[in-house]
């Protein structure tokens, strides 16, 4: 341990990434399934994958474990490159785009985009490493990819063809070259409030490519792009696999950084930061961003397990265990327990709430409660507004986590399900609207203890 706590902290990242991407690759040889594990991963790369594909139920456990494994490693690799410099933002892309492993991304539809990055650096005559977080966040797009490759111009499945292949390069190169542009950008919009930045330029292109494909070219309206996938049955297994997997690797974290000589003062320290405009591993240290690591995703999993045990339902399906990675991927950029219980509470609230409001107008099946997928989907980016409770308190954090939680599930009909980071968007919607108001009429936290400490002189 003494070693690792020598490393660089852009050495012990990639090592952090490593060690979450061959934690995946050892779990998918153990799966009960795991006879048909290449089988799987075969009908996971060829498969389309809008918003939400449960990749258990298309390719079975141990694919998708491969896939989420592999995919890291993609991840970390990018991290190796020339000038690469792996942080909070690396952090984010890394877990993310692991986590999008169980319901959108495979090693096949990342590649188009990614390219596109590179052509950008050499157009711009950076260095491939300078770019590789565009690189990890350019797969956002990567269902659009899939639908090009194997089913554009209709809606039933074509398979590999020459058009496919050709629209999805072009579209990849045209999204990947101007991405890394749109994300300096980005920033401007929230103004730090939203961890998941990327979703700006990713959610307008997926938009706009949206309309130009589908709604102008083939004349289709809203509604005409099918299903968006079919979430498979559920069953005890996929509860315990996922449960017990996560609790693993999130106890052993833990464990790791207590061995690293991380104190839970130390940690409580971190607990007291607001979250905004952060970079957890290097302003307090290796050892307490990993337990965060470990206790973050402790609780990721506690409420996805009340929120199933609330609706009397399974609610572990591909897309479930993929977003507890997603939700965690904010763990070095500012999210904690600290920052986001009040947001968690709020989505609570505001379920039952309008519940309540929908049975007494008479409705009899009120389908975004919330242990439903796309409410907990919804919660993995409404936690990208932690910086909010952290800067101005939970009060207007649970507000605008209220206000997200109304928003979500109506943006897919923008960008047609090509948008995994559909969440992020919607949390840029937000802040958009209510990040002006909160500083023309709100007081920080720390503006608040200022005033109270001139007044008691």
């Amino acid at each position: 341990m003494k070693k690792i706590n020598n490393l660089s902290q852009e050495s012990f990242l990639k090592l952090f990434f490593a060690f979450i991407s061959v934690c995946f690759l050892v779990a998918a040889v153990i799966m009960p399934d795991r006879s048909e594990m290449f089988s799987g991963l075969w009908k996971i790369l060829s498969g389309t994958c809008k918003i939400s594909t449960n990749y258990f139920a298309l390719g079975g456990y141990a694919a998708t474990y491969l896939n989420m494994g592999l995919v890291g490693l993609i991840c970390t690799g990018l991290c190796f490159l020339p000038g690469a410099k792996p942080n909070q933002v690396t952090t984010l892309g890394v877990l993310l785009t692991i986590g999008f492993g169980s319901w959108g991304i495979n090693p096949l539809n990342i590649i188009p985009t990614i390219l596109g990055v590179c052509l950008y650096c050499v157009v711009k005559k950076e260095t491939l490493g300078a770019m590789s977080n565009a690189m990890m966040y350019s797969t956002g797009i990567a269902p659009l990819i899939s639908d090009l490759l194997f089913r554009y111009p209709g809606v039933e499945y074509i398979g590999f063809n020459g058009l496919g292949l050709v629209l999805a390069l072009v579209v990849g190169l045209f999204i990947g070259f101007f991405l890394p542009a749109g994300m300096a950008f980005a920033p401007n919009v929230h103004k730090g409030f939203d961890h998941y930045s990327a979703a700006v330029p990713i959610g307008m292109t997926a938009f706009f490519l949206r309309t130009v494909l589908y709604n102008v070219m083939l004349g289709w309206k809203i509604g005409d792009l099918g299903a968006l996938s079919t979430l498979g049955a559920l069953d005890t297994q996929s509860w315990v696999l996922t449960n017990v997997f996560c609790i693993v690797v999130f106890v052993l974290c833990i464990v790791f950084a207590l061995l690293m000589g991380c104190t839970f003062k130390d940690y409580k320290e971190l607990l007291k930061d607001s979250g905004h405009g952060v970079c957890f591993s290097a302003k307090y240290g290796k050892a307490p961003f990993l337990m965060n690591v470990g206790f973050f995703g402790l609780m990721i999993v506690a409420y996805f397990n009340l929120a199933g045990i609330i609706d009397g339902r399974n609610v572990w399906t591909g897309m479930t265990f993929g977003i507890v990675f997603c939700m965690l991927s904010t763990c070095n950029s500012g999210s904690h327990p600290g920052n986001v219980w009040p947001i968690m509470v709020s989505y609570m609230v505001t379920s039952f709430l309008f519940g309540g409001i929908f049975k007494l107008l008479g409705g009899e099946s009120y389908g975004l409660t919330i242990g439903s997928q796309s409410i907990l989907i919804g919660l993995c980016y409404a936690n990208g507004l932690s910086p909010v409770v952290g800067k101005y308190g939970a009060f207007w954090g649970m507000l605008l986590a209220a206000a997200h939680y109304l928003l979500v599930s109506a943006v897919p009909d923008m960008h047609g399900g090509f948008c995994l980071y559909n969440g992020g968007f919607t949390a840029a919607l937000i802040c958009l609207l209510f990040v002006p108001q909160l500083e023309r009429f709100c007081k920080t936290k720390e503006e608040k203890k200022a005033l109270k400490a001139e007044q008691a002189k």
